[in-house]
């Protein structure tokens, strides 16, 4: 045991001598090296060395802040699809939001990420500047896709100065058809009214342009519908009124569904405020009462300073409940239609009739089948439509072609009058329409129409503008819309004139196409026309004029009504057209020696066949000799006066020789 400890202690010795011998020989050489300057090459990779060391760390580190800064943008942009998906779906669009905790808007860390942030905005704008085209600053965004760049600048573009621009954008708008949903609601919110507008006039356009219109305010507690509509035209002005706006305000005033009610226990039918109510005997009461509110609303809307006043007490919401109401009610919907078509001749209410959401409902009511919906609505766009519109058209001036807007230029306007008891669309449909089905009609629109001016003359010659007046008539006083009202056909024949002139007819050639009564109408403006040195254009671009079984020389509708008139109580419009009317031979005469003066193509057509009126009375209306003019052809044709108008058939001799007449009229302003 000894032993191995005296072995051990010289072991231990001996190391601590050699290991301090290792550290003594080290120190040496250190003060050697102290005194000895390095090589200078050491010097120069030492700091090689040294900067490599630096830049490596300065590299690493920044890698992995835009390393994180890349993962986390990656992470706050990356979302469900089907969220996605579902978010595309809603009617809203997405914008930049700024966060409400205020700790996170201070440091360095926010500062650094703020800056890297838009830094990349910038590279990505400047991109965009250089490979897509200029974007303006609101759509400059990190989250444009290359699918979607076609619609803002679709949307800058619609937006532009130049009207030239405007007009293709909307264009080019209408005609996509392979945007996705999201896409049409992005649009739908960021367009301007100009473009809002357009894509409603443009035939091919997507409904998914239109945002459905905004919740409508709540009614009054304890109120109805047709209470509002009677506190709204209460709230209107009474005063310096003609006589059948007061008619029909004071009626609607008046009368109420519980007073309707009770009278039609009796025999009220027969006298005081109960005539009008025989034409609607069995319609609802509340119905009726709404249909007397809305007339009076009608007249009103003719006056600018009511169409504000409608406005501001809530008009353009309240009406929209109702049309929304009675959507199975054509004439409902006619006359809220004639109401917002009166309140859009105004400018400065355009704005408000566009954020009360009735753009997205004429746009739909465009597309409509039924002529008569779709009329009334391109006649609203129309007057809203500032952008490729000049004329405005009044109440009972509709175009029929063309509604929508057209790269066609249009080089002449075909006008047609109704007569007695007609309308702007019934009067010119075709023969037989009561024995054809609404499916039917729809399956082939070349085979039936509604309205042959708007399909077939229409697709015959495009380049025209047809348009088609209505105003109210009646046989009989008992039927007269408004029993104070005594228009004659001067009267007609100025008002309609002046409505027409607003329209811009007369501004290109013109040929008249009339019936019945509304071929006096047409010899009577024409003259009227000629004695006011402002209106010589529309004498002097009148072509022509088609008469379809005018009473030139008077109507045996007319004796038989004063003959008992006890019966019938004949209208001042059909004493007027009785043969010994001192008017009636007056105008002829006059407007004979004025159109031979002028040279005006005439063609007449004339009834040969009776026409029933109603079930017992059986008549020949217009006979041969009063439907000669004295000029121009006159041609029988084997049909009665309603019919003399409406062609069996796209290729019926009636059809053939009317478009024969007109194309050889304009055939000369047709070509340039």
């Amino acid at each position: 045991m000894s032993s191995i400890l005296s072995a051990f202690h010289f072991c231990r010795a001996f190391s601590h001598q050699r290991m301090s011998l290792a550290a003594y020989c080290v120190l040496c050489w250190r003060r050697i090296g102290t005194l000895i300057p390095p090589p200078k090459t050491t010097t120069y990779w030492r700091d090689i060395r040294n900067i490599i060391k630096f830049t490596g760390s300065l590299i690493l580190g920044g890698s992995l802040f835009l390393t994180y800064e890349v993962l986390a943008l990656k992470k706050s942009l990356t979302l469900d699809t089907q969220v996605v998906e579902r978010e595309k779906m809603k009617s809203y669009i997405y914008v930049n939001t700024v966060s409400l905790d205020k700790r996170e808007n201070y440091g360095i860390t926010y500062q650094a990420r703020k800056e890297l942030h838009k830094a990349v905005r910038k590279v990505l704008a400047t991109s965009a500047k250089i490979l897509r085209g200029p974007f303006a600053d609101t759509f400059s965004t990190v989250d444009v896709e290359d699918h979607e760049c076609a619609t803002w600048l679709l949307l800058r573009k619609s937006q532009s100065g130049d009207r030239a621009a405007r007009l293709q954008a909307v264009q080019e708008m209408s005609e996509t058809h392979h945007w996705h949903d999201y896409q049409y609601r992005i649009i739908a919110q960021a367009c301007d009214l100009r473009t809002l507008i357009g894509l409603a006039r443009s035939k091919e356009s997507d409904l998914r342009f239109f945002l459905p219109p905004p919740p409508l305010p709540s009614l009054k507690e304890d109120s109805s519908i047709e209470e509002e509509l009677r506190q709204l035209l209460a709230s209107l002005p009474q005063t310096e009124l003609d006589a059948c706006i007061q008619y029909f305000t004071s009626l609607a005033l008046s009368e109420s569904s519980q007073s309707l009610a009770a009278q039609k226990g009796g025999l009220w039918c027969f006298g005081g405020n109960g005539l009008p109510y025989a034409e609607s005997f069995g319609e609802v009461p509340s119905a009726t009462v709404e249909m007397f509110c809305l007339e009076a609303l009608v007249k009103h809307s003719e006056i600018s300073t009511h169409c504000d006043k409608i406005e501001a007490n809530g008009g353009l919401q309240l009406l929209q409940r109702l049309y929304q109401l009675h959507k199975d009610c054509p004439k409902i919907q006619r006359n809220i239609m004639r109401i917002i078509g009166n309140m859009a001749l105004n400018e400065h209410l355009h704005s408000t009739i566009v954020r009360s959401g009735w753009v997205s409902i004429l746009a739909e009511a465009m597309k409509s089948h039924r002529i008569m919906e779709a009329s009334h609505a391109a006649r609203t766009l129309a007057n809203l439509d500032r952008e490729t519109i000049q004329e405005k058209y009044q109440d009972g001036v509709y175009v029929l072609h063309p509604q929508y807007r057209t790269s066609q230029p249009i080089k002449a306007d075909v006008l047609f009058i109704h007569g007695l008891m007609g309308a702007a669309f019934k009067t010119w449909r075709q023969q037989d329409s009561e024995q054809v089905l609404t499916e039917k009609i729809l399956e082939d629109e070349a085979r039936y129409t509604t309205c042959w001016p708007k399909t077939w003359l229409a697709r015959d010659c495009p380049a025209l503008r047809i348009i088609s007046v209505e105003y109210d008539t009646s046989l009989s006083d008992w039927r007269t819309r408004c029993p104070v009202e005594r228009k004659s056909i001067a009267f007609r024949s100025n008002e309609l004139l002046r409505k027409l002139r607003a329209a811009g007819v007369g501004d290109r050639p013109v040929i008249w196409v009339s019936h019945s009564m509304g071929g006096l109408l047409v010899k009577k403006m024409l003259l009227e026309a000629s004695k006011k040195p402002e209106m010589s254009t529309l004498i002097n671009n009148t072509r022509g004029i088609i008469f379809y079984s005018v009473p030139h020389h008077g109507s045996h509708l007319a004796e038989y009504s004063v003959n008992i008139r006890y019966l019938l109580f004949p209208s001042l419009e059909v004493k007027e057209l009785s043969k010994d009317s001192p008017a009636l031979k007056t105008l002829q005469d006059d407007f004979l020696e004025f159109a031979k003066d002028k040279n005006f193509q005439v063609l007449n057509f004339v009834e040969t066949l009776p026409t029933y009126i109603g079930s017992m009375i059986k008549l020949h209306v217009v006979p041969v000799e009063s439907a000669d003019l004295g000029i121009g052809d006159l041609i029988p044709v084997d049909v009665d006066h309603l019919n003399i108008c409406k062609p069996k058939k796209k290729d019926a001799f009636l059809y053939q020789r009317t478009l024969q007449f007109i194309c050889e009229t304009l055939a000369k302003d047709l070509e340039n």
